[in-house]
């Protein structure tokens, strides 16, 4: 069994003003998938301005922001609670997202960007996705330096065991820790491998939906459900399980149609 780190949550405490590390991690990410855009462009490969990149990446800011926060009331808080109280949408610093939530905003902010610039909703995916899984894998440490949305319980054999503070006091899987080598380091070294060639159009895009889902859907086995929510079939099914499962059929689905298509990015 491995010992949490217990790494203060407050990065920076300056004269009262605090900066959290998951804060922190929501810049690296934006930060990188700036870097990672602008290493795509120079390769000649894409058709793009930088300017066009900070644009899509502020929509795509905001869309994580918005969709994340009222995705994590609708899918993960009682209706109730938020119907009576909706601007603890907007309170950010209470805490609360939802990655489901996030990608509706961003693709909406990628739809919103596609019309003003001209361009393909799906060439605008399939050049945005494969700057998002480090992103995500700087969002899961965050969760993991919180000490939040640890893992089900498990033995004190486990080598990758741990207790969490403010837990229960048992032995858990540190499931953000699997959630960003899966959903983050893994899904990105498979995107950038699979998009560093001429594609057809639509199927980067498609094959992060599939690859995503996946990965969600294996790391809810050993995540700990939502307190609020717990299961919702038997003692297995998480929320995180539903909304995956479309991600992975409609991905197929689109990754078949795509294929067919002429036009590659």
């Amino acid at each position: 069994m491995l010992t949490y780190p217990n790494i203060d949550p407050v990065a920076i405490d300056l004269f009262g003003l605090k900066v959290h590390w998951y804060g922190l991690m929501y810049v690296a990410a934006f930060a990188m998938a700036y870097l990672l855009a602008k290493y795509r462009i120079n390769s000649g490969r894409y058709n793009w301005t930088m300017d066009e990149v900070s644009d899509l990446l502020f929509y795509g800011m905001v869309g994580v922001i918005f969709g994340g926060r009222i995705g994590y009331f609708i899918f993960y808080q009682d209706p109730s609670v938020w119907m009576k109280k909706p601007w603890e949408i907007f309170m950010i610093q209470n805490g609360g997202m939802s990655f489901h939530g996030g990608l509706i905003g961003v693709t909406l902010g990628g739809w919103y960007f596609s019309r003003k610039f001209k361009r393909s909703v799906l060439e605008v995916g399939d050049f945005l996705v494969p700057l998002v899984p480090l992103g995500l894998a700087f969002g899961r440490i965050g969760n993991f330096i919180n000490g939040e949305l640890w893992g089900r319980v498990t033995s004190a054999d486990f080598p990758l065991a741990m207790i969490f503070p403010g837990s229960d006091g048992l032995p858990r899987h540190p499931s953000q820790l699997y959630q960003a080598s899966l959903e983050g380091l893994l899904l990105f070294i498979v995107l950038w491998w699979y998009s560093s060639k001429p594609r057809p159009l639509g199927t980067t895009s498609a094959l992060f939906l599939v690859g995503y889902g996946i990965a969600r859907f294996s790391a809810e086995f050993v995540r700990q459900p939502d307190a609020q929510l717990n299961f919702i079939f038997g003692d297995w099914m998480t929320m995180g399980h539903v909304l995956s499962t479309p991600m992975i059929i409609g991905g197929i689905i689109m990754f078949a149609i795509c294929s067919k298509q002429q036009k590659k990015v």
